[in-house]
C-alpha cells in the first residue's frame, strides 16, 4: 500500500485527512480523462502566484468543456484555511481539479454540469537546486488541433511520462521535448531557459505547451534586473552550444541543468540570479 505524506482534501464541503475516493469505473474523469488540475505551491511561509494557479485551473476547466464551480478567490481562501491544518513552514504542493462525473453528447464529451471540484494540499519538501541531467527526447508535444495543449489537463500527462520514463532509461533526469515541428518547447515536468554571451533565452509560447506562471515570473523579474531575455525559437543545437541551462516550474520554482546529452555543465551566474530574484520576490 502507497504511504502518503500528510495529506488534507477539500471535498463536497468538508476538510478529510488523508486520500478519499473521488471516483466510480462509470465516472466519464475514470476512463475518458476529464481532468484538469493546476500545482501551486507553500514553502517557508509564502504562496507564489497563489491568485494565478487558481484562476489558471477554471481557464484549463472551461477549455475541457467542464463548468467552473468555485470562483479563483474561493479556492484562495480554502487553500489559506487547508495550509492551516499543517505544522508552520511545512512545504505543500496545492493541487485544485476539477473533473466530469458523466458524459455528454453520445457518453464522450463530459456533461459539464456534472463537473466536481476538490483540492488536495499535501506535503512535499522543495528539492535543492544541485542541478538535473536532460537528453532528447523522441516524443513531441501536440498542437492545439490535436490535444487540448491550452489547459493544464490529465490527459497530456501520459506522453510527458512517456519522455520522462525514455530519460531515465537512458540515465537522465529529465528531456527536452520538441513540438511538432522539431523546435524545443519544454522539459517533459517543466519550462526551460538557455543562457548564451550573456542573454538569455526561452521557447516562445507556440501553443504546444503550458507558458508555466513561473516561466512568466521569472521572465519579468530578470527582465527589471537589467538582463536580456527573449522568448524565441530555440533548436537543440542551441542548447547543446548553451552557456548555461536552467529550468522553471511550480514544483522546485527555478534550478540548473547541470548535464545535457553528453556534456557537463557547470551551474551559472544567470541560474543562481534568477533562482535569488525568485526568492526575494516570493518573500517580499
Amino acid at each position: 500500500m502507497v504511504q502518503w505524506s500528510e495529506t488534507w482534501t477539500w471535498l463536497d464541503g468538508e476538510w478529510i485527512n488523508g486520500n478519499p475516493s473521488i471516483m466510480g469505473p462509470r465516472d466519464h474523469a475514470a476512463w475518458l480523462c476529464s481532468v484538469v488540475f493546476d500545482g501551486a505551491r507553500s514553502f517557508e511561509g509564502v504562496m507564489p502566484d497563489l491568485d494565478q494557479h487558481c484562476a489558471r485551473v477554471n481557464r484549463s476547466a472551461e477549455a475541457l468543456g467542464l463548468k467552473p464551480t468555485m470562483s479563483a478567490g474561493a479556492i484562495m481562501e480554502l487553500t489559506q484555511e487547508g495550509v492551516g491544518k499543517f505544522a508552520p513552514d511545512t512545504a505543500l504542493y496545492i493541487r485544485p481539479m476539477y473533473w466530469a462525473e458523466d458524459g455528454g453528447f453520445m457518453a464522450v464529451a463530459p456533461d459539464p454540469e456534472t463537473t466536481r471540484f476538490c483540492l488536495c494540499l499535501y506535503e512535499t519538501p522543495m528539492p535543492p537546486a544541485t542541478g538535473i541531467s536532460v537528453t532528447v527526447s523522441r516524443f513531441r508535444r501536440p498542437s492545439l488541433e490535436t490535444m487540448p495543449t491550452n489547459a493544464k489537463a490529465g490527459c497530456l500527462y501520459p506522453n510527458n511520462a512517456r519522455a520522462l520514463t525514455e530519460a531515465r532509461d537512458r540515465g537522465f533526469d529529465n528531456a527536452l521535448v520538441l513540438d511538432m515541428l522539431g523546435n524545443v518547447a519544454e522539459l517533459a515536468t517543466s519550462n526551460v531557459f538557455l543562457v548564451k554571451d550573456g542573454k538569455v533565452a526561452t521557447p516562445a509560447s507556440n501553443g504546444s505547451f503550458l507558458a508555466g506562471v513561473t516561466r512568466s515570473r521569472v521572465i519579468d523579474l530578470l527582465g527589471r534586473d537589467g538582463f536580456d531575455v527573449q522568448a524565441t525559437t530555440l533548436k537543440v543545437a542551441d542548447f547543446l552550444d548553451a552557456d548555461e541551462i536552467f529550468t522553471t516550474g511550480n514544483y522546485s520554482k527555478v534550478g540548473p541543468v547541470t548535464r545535457i546529452e553528453d556534456r557537463d555543465l557547470q551551474p551559472g551566474p544567470v541560474a543562481k540570479r534568477a533562482r535569488e530574484l525568485y526568492w526575494d520576490w516570493a518573500h517580499s
